[in-house]
């Protein structure tokens, strides 16, 4: 992995996994090029999907509700803007939120609803078949993508399962600057909006052996660098990605593909990272989680 050396992610362990001899290859679901799965007065969604997640993008101009009913697993919603609010009812709570916040759902019976203009994302697990299969790339995964294991969900939260909410304005660490929060399905890293192109000098190529990350272009325009390793077979290489994704996308990233998210847009770029389960490597490292009192680790792996 490659990270300045002012990056605390250049802390981070590194694997000595060997490459394995299989790779999937990458999702890159550009909304914008896709009419939205669910259209209605003030609203538009559109879904696309990782191994084991879902993401729901849903721009909102006015109210909109969101129902659960039976809900498998601890679910999350983003307000990824200031201009919006939220009504959030389950068995025996009602809870009201405005702004940018990071909302947990309980498994069972559950209705948000958002009111305002700006940009709202659902995070579920593909234990909601329903919503998995919306998504505008379910054809990919109708066979499990290589290295992944088996989806597991973490402990339980402290005093158990509950409407939760998070402040997703609260300061970042400070290098890097990472927002992350966790739940027993998800781990949400809400980094701020940058302003410009990064510095190409200063790229963070890194992999990851065995899980997918998903990564989220809300505003701007990225190029996504991703490159597989190298076998003894020919057969299984894969040419180097440098896909170029504009506000709204999702991309999925294998593992253990080498890649790096490059900012290219000349006003605001904002992207956001989630993963599923929540990742081992960042709850190691203290201080990085914002809810990990809220929230235990396995533990062992």
């Amino acid at each position: 992995m490659a990270y300045d050396a002012s990056d605390l992610r250049s802390t981070l362990p590194s694997s000595e996994k060997p490459a394995p001899e299989r790779f999937s290859g990458s999702e890159h679901v550009k909304f914008r090029d896709l009419a939205p799965v669910e259209k209605a007065d003030g609203i538009a969604t559109w879904y696309a999907r990782g191994q084991n997640f879902v993401v729901g993008y849903s721009e909102l101009d006015g109210t909109a509700t969101f129902t659960r009913s039976e809900q498998p697993d601890e679910y999350v919603v983003l307000l990824a803007d200031d201009s919006l609010a939220a009504e959030v009812r389950a068995p025996g709570e009602e809870v009201s939120v405005s702004g940018r916040t990071m909302l947990v759902l309980p498994p069972g019976d559950s209705t948000v609803t958002v009111i305002g203009q700006g940009r709202v994302l659902r995070l579920l697990t593909t234990r909601s078949a329903d919503i998995a299969a919306l998504a505008a790339n379910a054809d990919s995964y109708a066979e499990p993508h290589e290295n992944i294991p088996d989806f597991q969900p973490w402990p339980e939260p402290v005093g158990g399962y509950r409407v939760r909410t998070y402040d997703l304005t609260v300061p970042p660490l400070s290098n890097p600057s990472f927002r992350l929060y966790r739940c027993t399905t998800f781990m949400v890293n809400f980094i701020d909006p940058k302003q410009g192109p990064r510095d190409p000098s200063k790229l963070s190529p890194h992999k990851h052996d065995d899980f997918e990350q998903c990564s989220i272009v809300l505003a701007g325009e990225y190029t996504h660098h991703i490159r597989w390793p190298w076998t003894t077979n020919r057969a299984h290489w894969r040419e180097d990605e440098h896909e170029v994704c504009q506000a709204p996308s999702v991309t999925v990233i294998p593992p253990p593909s080498l890649h790096t998210s490059e900012a290219i847009g000349a006003g605001e770029n904002h992207l956001i990272d989630v993963f599923s389960p929540p990742r081992f490597d960042f709850s190691a490292m203290e201080g990085w989680v914002f809810n990990a009192d809220d929230y235990p680790a396995p533990s062992s792996r």
